[in-house]
């Protein structure tokens, strides 16, 4: 039985390998980066973000809150003294428990991820809507619209 090679079908298997390869190397070139822009931000810091909606249609929001000077977004103060009472532990903020919130199902996920006194905070969870998770964690992730870039 004689087998010929398609020297068309070997160069597009090489091509695909090259590409697959460059895309990793770039993917590992850039955490490195991402990662040692945020080792040098200064006191407590989260990189927030809120998702409203569910996997076919959602609203992402972020921004980076930073709490040496508060800055990051509209309520930035507030957050900041919201976290500090709870030593940045995310999940420990007690929040408003007298606040009534409807029965309306429109999910928000949110996420925080940075360091508060030296520590690592990574957080996320998905509530029932945003009354919900304003009740619960005030105004750490409340994002507007107009949000304030910081100054870095």
């Amino acid at each position: 039985m004689t087998h010929f090679r398609n020297p068309l079908r070997s160069a597009k298997a090489v091509r695909r390998t090259l590409a697959a390869a460059a895309a990793l190397l770039l993917a590992a070139g850039a955490a490195p980066a991402l990662a040692a822009s945020h080792d040098a931000l200064p006191g407590n810091w989260l990189q927030l973000t809120v998702v409203r909606g569910d996997a076919r249609s959602s609203d992402s929001r972020g921004t980076l809150l930073m709490c040496d000077p508060p800055q990051g977004h509209s309520r930035a103060a507030e957050a900041c003294d919201v976290l500090a009472r709870a030593d940045g532990d995310v999940g420990a903020l007690t929040g408003d428990g007298s606040r009534i919130c409807p029965l309306l199902y429109a999910p928000v996920t949110v996420r925080a991820q940075g360091e508060w006194n030296g520590r690592p905070v990574d957080y996320q969870r998905t509530f029932g809507n945003d009354c919900e998770r304003e009740a619960l964690t005030g105004a750490v992730f409340a994002l507007d619209d107009d949000e304030q870039v910081p100054e870095v």
